[in-house]
């Protein structure tokens, strides 16, 4: 069983806490994504989990067992750096069978282990090769073959495709989504590319100044961000904000600021009136409005269009806010039109101005 446990974890470097109290369980098999910006702790939790880290406080189990203190060696984790690290010097072959041949695991055995690990990555023909001859995608292929031929109970990746370009990341993760798919093996994964953790992850952990902000599947944190922070972070084209303030209206609340006015039931959010609040809405999620449409209407005259091929982001000013919208390429305003979009109530969201906390409230 190939569980990871993480007892408020916790680092330090001399009296300047990076990680605080970090608690989580990742499940056997389960694919794990560490999410968010550059500086938030991703990597440094994933290298106490490793071992390359010391952890300050807190206890840390790996199928069971407590590994604060033992040895990367002796954790039965295999990792996937950013940079490869591979031996320049060493063919394909040798850079895969290394670990192998420093456990003096037979010769025989070595080689039908390599010969396995080479075929599911389509390594086959590169085995005599050296490093330097092969694309970033072919080197990154092989140090994930060399932490598979290991057979870990669990894999570590650190940010293993950011040093590729757009078309090999995305072959990439598909392989990485497909290698996990045979093999079920526990996976922990970080990463800053959003795009990376929402199809790649089974739950997504996202880190902010070394604490969690939001753990769940990509859907359910995209769908009800707990705070502004992920909701900014997460989706592209980014989500729209607004201040506004609200007022009572019989079983509504009315969001209103400058001319734009948005009606919402009462039910569904935790509101006073007279409080101001952040409104999110995500480009996506507007859409032209009908002549006779005299609710939740946003209007603007359009400044800028970018082409998207089958969508265009337009984007015009809401006051002192931009405001982006994704509509479909054919339909699209142009420059300088005015343009009246609508959103459906299941799609706004309202956050807390000082707390930034999700005000949509929670169901009974």
């Amino acid at each position: 069983m190939a569980a990871i446990v993480c007892k408020e974890i916790t680092k330090r470097y001399g009296n300047h806490q990076v990680v605080h109290k970090f608690d989580l369980s990742v499940r056997e098999n389960e694919f794990v994504v560490f999410l968010g910006p550059s500086g938030c702790g991703k990597s440094t939790i994933l290298r106490m989990l490793a071992g390359l880290e010391e952890i300050s406080d807190g206890e840390l189990t790996i199928a069971g067992k407590v590994v604060n203190d033992l040895p990367p060696r002796d954790r039965d984790i295999a990792m996937v750096f950013q940079n490869y690290a591979l031996y320049p010097h060493m063919t394909v072959f040798d850079n895969i069978a290394f670990g192998l041949k420093r456990l003096k695991v037979a010769k025989a055995e070595i080689a039908r282990r390599v010969r396995d690990v080479a075929s599911m990555l389509g390594l086959e023909t590169y085995l005599e090769r050296k490093p330097a001859a092969l694309s970033g995608g072919q080197q990154q292929r092989v140090a994930i073959a060399r932490a598979m031929i290991k057979t870990p109970a669990v894999f570590l990746f650190d940010e293993p495709l950011s040093n590729l370009d757009a078309k090999l990341r995305n072959h990439m993760r598909v392989e990485i989504a497909r290698l996990h798919q045979s093999l079920k093996t526990t996976t922990v994964y970080v990463t800053h590319d959003q795009l990376e953790a929402m199809t790649l992850a089974d739950r997504i952990v996202l880190l902010k100044d070394g604490r969690i902000e939001q753990l769940g599947t990509p859907k359910e944190i995209y769908e009800n961000p707990r705070t502004k922070f992920v909701a900014s972070f997460i989706g592209t084209p980014s989500m729209n904000f607004i201040d506004m303030v609200v007022s009572s209206q019989g079983g509504n609340f009315v969001l209103t600021s400058g001319e734009t006015r948005l009606v919402v039931q009462k039910v569904r959010y935790d509101l006073q009136a007279g409080q101001t609040v952040t409104v999110g809405i995500r480009p996506a999620h507007l859409e032209p409005a009908g002549e006779n449409r005299d609710n939740n209407i946003i209007a603007g005259v359009v400044d800028l269009i970018e082409y998207l091929g089958n969508e265009t982001l337009v984007n015009f000013a809401l006051g002192t806010v931009e405001i982006g919208a994704l509509l479909d390429a054919g339909t699209s305003p142009q420059i300088k039109q005015s343009c009246r979009l609508t959103v459906n109530e299941k799609h706004i969201h309202i956050f807390d101005r000082e707390s930034e906390l999700s005000l949509i409230c929670k169901p009974s």
